[in-house]
């Protein structure tokens, strides 16, 4: 609605109001948005700084647990969910503690003797 009251300046702002049903005052508060945003847009932008400090300061390994309880220890009163969207928002990921891949043999070593030679029944339990 602004995009066409910024097409046509020579309209006047009230006579496209009246004509698409608009408040006045709904309009000259989208425009005001425009200018300075909210106070929810400024704390998070506020606090995803914070996030990004403590990340840096853990050497990026911290992930949205962590820097949630170092936040709750600064005294920043702020939920777990709002810390992981700022997180994801900015791109801020944390270190898994899981090991990738998988254990591989080493070619040159020598094989443990197979002892049961790979015969796996058994008549009672305990007897092979």
């Amino acid at each position: 609605m602004t995009a066409l009251v910024d097409e046509h300046p020579n309209l006047g702002v009230e006579c496209v109001l009246r004509e698409l049903s608009i408040a006045s005052s709904t309009y000259y508060r989208w425009r005001r948005a425009e200018r300075e945003p909210c106070e929810r847009v400024r704390q998070d932008a506020e606090l995803t700084e914070q996030i990004r400090q403590i990340h840096a300061d853990s050497g990026g390994i911290y992930g949205s647990p962590r820097v949630h309880a170092v936040l709750r220890r600064e005294g920043v009163h702020v939920g777990r969910k709002r810390v992981e969207q700022l997180m994801r928002e900015a791109e801020i990921a944390g270190v898994s503690p899981r090991r990738t891949g998988f254990t591989r043999r080493d070619p040159k070593a020598t094989l443990a003797p197979d002892l049961v030679q790979r015969d796996f029944t058994a008549p009672t339990p305990n007897r092979l």
